[in-house]
């Protein structure tokens, strides 16, 4: 993030109004005029650059200000740093009407570059990237080897190439083919000279000496990006520049026909051997353009591979190699899919370099390329890659969960391909999710879109019930590693704010034998099968459950929630779907302590829990002694209370016998016993310490089901009619006040009024409390002679005819 510094600035420029910025234009306008453009053009522009920068919406700028910024961009004179600016500036007004540029205007590469690069960001409203495609090839085409830089003009044309490739003709493609073909192969392999000599300087003291490899021997073979030196020749950097911008080259020229040289003939030069390369690629210069430049290519890589091979000397290469290492892998693999005849030539190499990588510390980032290979044409070449997948699923997240840049790829790269993975290799996938889950865990803000999209491919009937058990235990997961990654470092390497640096009690629980084995059962590679009651583990990680990770972790359950029972919904059967029902049940009061983790999981779970009901009614019926024992605990309403209010909607919604046949009405009569003495429990007793007031939202879906059990067993009609009278009575008197605000009283009392109507009437209380399915046809919606607002409107007269005949 930015210094307090950096902040401030940019709040300066934020807040400057257009009169201010106006009276700045004037003042910049005229030290543009100035024949002498010195530092202070330079501090004027940069504050200028800041103003236009700091805010999302475009500035506007004085007309005459733009003209003096476009006409210092083409000075053939003007200092670097100032042109530079001008472009910046002008990059960022951009899309404008008032920027009258043009590429012929620019007087060598540097200042083309520059300009390019301010008409690109124009966004091709007329046509801007098919004029610097052309301008760009012109000076291509007619450069001497002693002409002007390249340099600067290859990044804008890949960029021209990404943004219109359809722009570039045949002849242009082949010419570009061709100098990235010189680049590549024939750079010089002698170090630069030094920029300047000085007066001391001697012709043998500035002798260029040979470039090395990265282990500081002498280069063997031709140049290449992991080549060193302490001075570079031009065509050496137009060889690391034309590597960097070789794989969209290769992708957008694509396939094409073969050339001159057959498949057959250029197939029997294939080889191991330096002999047989270098025949190969001395046949290969025959070849077209394009086809020439995959050969040179293919070579370039398997030259990198070898460099990566070395030990660096310094930590600046190490890095280079493995970067290098990722790109040469990926080229490759795009060279295969253009042309088969390079996958047999490759798989040796890719072989090698996939059991080196499982010693070499560092590298993993090079495993996913090779993964993909290995994907994209393991069944053309018939070669077994189970050892890399399972590398990538098993030893990566458990090693490595806490980079993100890692996770995030191997989180991609498992998305992206599910249309390639075979039934075994996506079982491999399905069995790795707890691994796959540390990923997201540790880094779940970035990583929770990406595993909305994936959990679909990892949940079956064989893993939902572990998957949603570590889904609720994520953030204790979090912790978990949190811990474990702790436990590993040294105390120095801990930061003062670490909350397991403070308790060490902490660290010796991963050696006690009792937490241990859930340790390692929260911790595991691969699904089990198994569930544990991890509520030790709670205990002990709660001083954790203030970390922003864990936090962090846990805002992300409530939205995986959601897609996992998406997902499971599509192929839940009834065995199943009771399953889950139970581990609603049983879970809702056994989250790790998070704040606020609890009341957002229960509101999943208790919308969740009405769909699984909704898929399955019949799980009413058949959970009966569960949901009676849920509903025996007066605690339920207040710890659980949106979790009890869906049970207790579930059993008066689907408790019928038109849901199923097994039904009773001695099961209707236990059900209703039990929420009637819950309902008298909750309501008659006063609110206390330990049992504070009940939600009116619980009472009134209490009155609401017994209501419902009494229509279908109509026995309980005069005793659910005199609870409900009671309880209007009751919403009535003072003594509601101390339970329950004046609106929540009106609301219980409206309910009771209602349902005591509907009651007076039981074949209308059944008809509207228990429809039939017909009900759901749209016409009982549309047709005002059989809709429902009718039944209630009848009832409605019919109970006030009847109240005005009592005596008053």
């Amino acid at each position: 993030m930015f210094t307090a510094a950096a902040e401030s600035l940019l709040h300066q420029a934020r807040e400057i109004q257009d009169e201010e910025l106006q009276r700045f234009c004037s003042r910049v306008s005229k030290l543009l005029q100035e024949e002498d453009l010195g530092p202070t053009a330079v501090d004027s522009l940069q504050r200028l650059f800041l103003i236009v920068s700091a805010t999302k919406y475009p500035r506007r700028l004085d007309k005459t200000c733009v003209d003096l910024l476009q006409a210092t961009l083409c000075l053939p004179a003007c200092p670097e740093q100032l042109q530079v600016l001008c472009a910046a500036i002008l990059r960022e007004m951009s899309p404008s009407d008032s920027l009258n540029l043009s590429c012929d205007r620019a007087q060598n590469t540097r200042q083309l570059s520059l300009v390019a690069s301010v008409l690109l960001a124009q966004g091709d409203r007329k046509q801007e990237v098919k004029s610097v495609g052309q301008r760009i090839f012109t000076v291509l085409e007619s450069r001497q080897p002693e002409g002007p830089s390249l340099r600067h003009l290859l990044p804008v044309l890949s960029k021209v190439v990404g943004l219109a490739p359809g722009t570039l003709q045949e002849d242009q493609i082949n010419l570009l083919s061709k100098r990235l073909v010189d680049w590549l192969r024939h750079a010089s392999v002698q170090q630069g000279l030094p920029h300047s000599g000085g007066f001391f300087s001697t012709p043998r003291a500035r002798q260029p000496g040979p470039v090395t490899e990265v282990d500081g021997a002498v280069a063997s073979d031709f140049f290449t990006v992991l080549s060193t030196g302490q001075y570079f020749t031009e065509d050496q950097w137009l060889n690391v520049q034309a590597f960097s911008m070789l794989r969209a080259w290769l992708l957008h020229e694509g396939p094409e026909a073969p050339g001159t040289l057959d498949t057959d003939d250029r197939s029997e030069l294939e080889g191991s051997t330096l002999s047989v390369l270098s025949a190969a690629s001395t046949a290969s210069r025959l070849l077209p353009p394009r086809e020439r430049l995959r050969e040179v290519a293919f070579e370039y890589c398997q030259r990198l591979i070898e460099q990566s091979n070395r030990r660096a000397l310094r930590k600046g290469d190490s890095d280079l190699q493995k970067a290098c290492l990722v790109e040469a892998v990926l080229i490759l693999d795009v060279l295969c899919r253009q042309d088969p005849s390079f996958l047999y030539r490759t798989l040796s190499c890719l072989k090698a370099l996939h059991a080196r990588l499982g010693t070499d510390p560092g590298s993993e980032r090079a495993l996913l390329p090779l993964a993909q290979f290995f994907l994209n044409h393991g069944e053309a070449a018939a070669v077994g890659s189970e050892a890399i997948y399972q590398h990538l699923l098993s030893r990566l997240p458990s090693e490595h969960f806490h980079n993100p840049v890692l996770a995030f790829e191997v989180i991609r790269f498992c998305r992206d391909n599910l249309p390639l993975f075979d039934h075994h290799l996506l079982g491999v996938l399905k069995s790795s999710f707890p691994n796959l889950f540390k990923f997201l865990a540790w880094n779940s803000p970035p990583l929770t879109s990406e595993f909305v999209g994936l959990l679909p491919a990892l949940v079956d009937a064989g893993t939902a019930v572990e998957m949603l058990h570590l889904l609720l235990d994520l953030p204790c997961l979090t912790a978990a590693l949190h811990l474990q990654l702790r436990s590993s470092s040294t105390p120095p390497e801990r930061p003062p704010w670490d909350a397991s640096s403070r308790t060490p009690g902490r660290l010796e629980a991963l050696r006690d034998p009792q937490c241990q084995g859930l340790f390692q059962h929260l911790l595991r590679t691969k699904a089990s099968g198994s569930t544990e009651r991890l509520t030790p583990l709670h205990r002990l990680l709660q001083p954790l459950a203030s970390c922003a990770r864990v936090a962090q972790c846990a805002e992300a359950v409530p939205t995986l929630l959601q897609a996992f029972f998406s997902a499971v919904i599509q192929f839940a059967d009834e065995a199943l779907t009771n399953q889950l029902a139970l581990l609603l049940l049983e879970r809702s009061d056994s989250l790790y302590p998070v704040p606020q983790y609890e009341a957002h999981v229960h509101r999943v779970l208790s919308a969740q829990f009405l769909s699984l009901c909704q898929l399955n009614p019949s799980l009413v019926v058949e959970l009966a002694k569960e949901l009676l024992e849920f509903l025996g605990s007066v605690s339920n309403t207040q710890s659980r209370a949106g979790v009890f209010t869906s049970v207790v909607w579930a059993i008066g919604e689907y408790l019928s016998v038109t849901y199923d046949r097994r039904c009773t009405v001695e099961q209707i009569n236990r059900f209703f016993e039990a929420l009637e003495a819950l309902l008298f429990e909750v309501t008659q007793s006063r609110p206390s310490a330990d049992q504070p007031r009940c939600p009116p939202q619980v009472v009134t879906v209490l009155m609401t089901t017994l209501t419902k059990l009494a229509s279908r067993s109509q026995d309980l009609i005069p005793r659910v009619s005199l609870f409900l009278s009671k309880m209007r009575t009751l919403a009535q008197g003072p003594a509601s006040s101390c339970t329950h605000s004046e609106e929540d009283a009106e609301a219980v009392r409206t309910r009771a009024t209602e349902l005591l109507n509907l009651l007076k009437m039981p074949s209308v209380a059944q008809f509207v409390l228990t429809p039939s399915a017909e009900v759901c046809h749209p016409r009982y919606h549309r047709d005002t002679n059989t809709s429902l607002p009718l039944a209630l409107r009848t009832v409605s007269r019919l109970v006030e005819k009847e109240s005005s005949f009592l005596p008053a």
